[in-house]
């Protein structure tokens, strides 16, 4: 069998050499310059899969950054708002000791009332205060309009009770502001637990100073009971449906006590005079800044008078310091929430280190190699250069002469 060479061939074989050592160099040129060793994936199809995964990853750890900052923004305005709130109700509680002075005049309480007013209007702006983008803050999900305005003299609530989640590391979640209801609107009267009052229709001089629950007669049920003045040192506790379930002889300042509550009366009722207690109910902030208002707006003359102002300003200290610890515990959750996202910073931190030094060992160039490998094509496609010159000089002509 006779093989035969052709000089056409021998070109052919030449010419693609040379092209694939240039196809070669200009790859290592692209790598060299991009400082990437996946170019593209054909250059390492598994690699460039796992690549993409761990892109991704990175992704989501900036987008879980980018909810970290605007919630950490919200409730860091939350946290200022509150603050602020928190100051408004301590100057509202004392005026509201102020004005329990027997000594001031009808002008003094109209000048406490007058700066109340200013304080609700105060703390009505903040509850409608915004995070700098044109939501606001406590309208939960409904965060697009002003959560509180006022109608017929009375704050009302327009938002809605979500309090939205946001997720600010893989499967990390931390609350965004409190809804306005839980702050502002859904307080619990009294004690938190307990309430009580005088009824309005009582013509002598006792003033509920104190209540609360009382565990050395029993544990309280849950309802409501009347203390009902006999005469003016005796009376007796009736239940929800009139019937009696205690009696005793009153002493101004003691403790009235029974069927697990207590109860601390001064001043002298009048026979008739009564006094209920009960589960505590819900009063917003608005309400009890207005009601105070309204009860320094009269100007008590008669002892009777006087014993229901202060009846009344008795009651909304109680409820103003009920709405104070309501602030202060929205502020201590919303600072819980902020500590989380610092965590949260900081395993997407150590996270997104362990990524890119994946990644990087995956798709970056190892510059020492790459050189090397691009001398080495370099001196191949000389080499092949050479051998083609030399080839063109072969010829049986040269042999002639």
């Amino acid at each position: 069998m006779n093989t035969r060479i052709s000089t056409s061939m021998m070109f052919s074989q030449s010419v693609a050499t040379m092209l694939a050592k240039q196809t070669k160099m200009a790859h290592l040129q692209q790598q060299l310059s991009t400082g990437l060793r996946l170019v593209t994936a054909k250059d390492d199809p598994v690699a460039a899969g796992t690549a993409v995964g761990l892109d991704r990853a990175l992704a989501s750890l900036e987008q879980f950054g980018k909810n970290a900052n605007t919630v950490q923004n919200r409730l860091g305005l939350q946290e200022n708002a509150l603050a602020q709130a928190g100051e408004i109700m301590a100057r509202v509680n004392d005026l509201t000791i102020q004005a329990n002075s027997s000594v001031l005049t009808s002008d003094d309480r109209q000048a406490i009332a007058s700066e109340l007013s200013t304080l609700h209007d105060s703390l009505l702006s903040l509850a409608n205060s915004t995070d700098g983008t044109g939501r606001y803050l406590f309208g939960g999900a409904a965060d697009d309009s002003a959560p509180f305005a006022k109608v017929n003299g009375q704050v009302v609530y327009n938002g809605d009770q979500t309090q939205k989640k946001v997720e600010v590391a893989a499967d990390t979640f931390v609350s965004d502001a409190l809804p306005g209801s839980e702050i502002f609107m859904r307080i619990r009267t009294g004690d938190g637990t307990v309430d009580g009052h005088a009824a309005t229709a009582n013509t002598g001089t006792g003033m509920l100073l104190d209540l609360g629950r009382d565990a050395s007669t029993g544990g309280w049920d849950g309802g409501s009971y009347t203390v009902q003045f006999t005469a003016e040192d005796t009376y007796t506790v009736l239940d929800s449906a009139g019937n009696e379930v205690a009696s005793g002889s009153y002493s101004s300042g003691e403790d009235i006590v029974f069927a697990g509550l207590r109860m601390r009366i001064e001043g002298q009722p009048a026979a008739g005079d009564s006094f209920g207690i009960g589960a505590s109910a819900s009063k917003d902030v608005f309400s009890t800044i207005t009601d105070l208002v309204a009860a320094l707006g009269t100007d008590p003359v008669t002892d009777t008078e006087k014993a229901a102002q202060q009846n009344t300003l008795q009651s909304s200290l109680r409820d103003i310091a009920q709405a104070s610890s309501k602030m202060i515990d929205s502020r201590a959750a919303g600072g819980a929430q902020l500590a989380a996202i610092e965590t949260a910073t900081e395993v997407r931190a150590a996270n997104e280190v362990t990524l890119k030094t994946t990644l990087s060992s995956i798709r970056d160039l190892d510059y020492a190699e790459a050189i090397g490998q691009y001398q080495l094509e370099q001196t191949a496609l000389q080499a092949a250069q050479s051998i083609f010159l030399q080839m063109q000089n072969m010829s049986l002509f040269n042999k002639l002469g």
